[in-house]
């Protein structure tokens, strides 16, 4: 109901809590390589795009 799908406002994660996600976060925000799997992708496609089209 309402798109919550089984969540009830409760959700717990153990990387949050030991703060992983927030180290991966400061390490790309400072390094500018994303350490998730959609953003390296995302990089990789436009580097070999702008490759190709010989754009900046």
């Amino acid at each position: 109901m309402f798109g919550f799908k089984g969540k009830y406002g409760l959700s717990f994660s153990l990387k949050r809590l030991l703060g992983i996600s927030g180290l991966k976060s400061s390490i790309a925000h400072k390094t500018g390589i994303p350490t998730t799997e959609g953003g390296i992708e995302r990089k990789i496609g436009r580097t070999i795009i702008r490759a190709i089209l010989g754009k900046k």
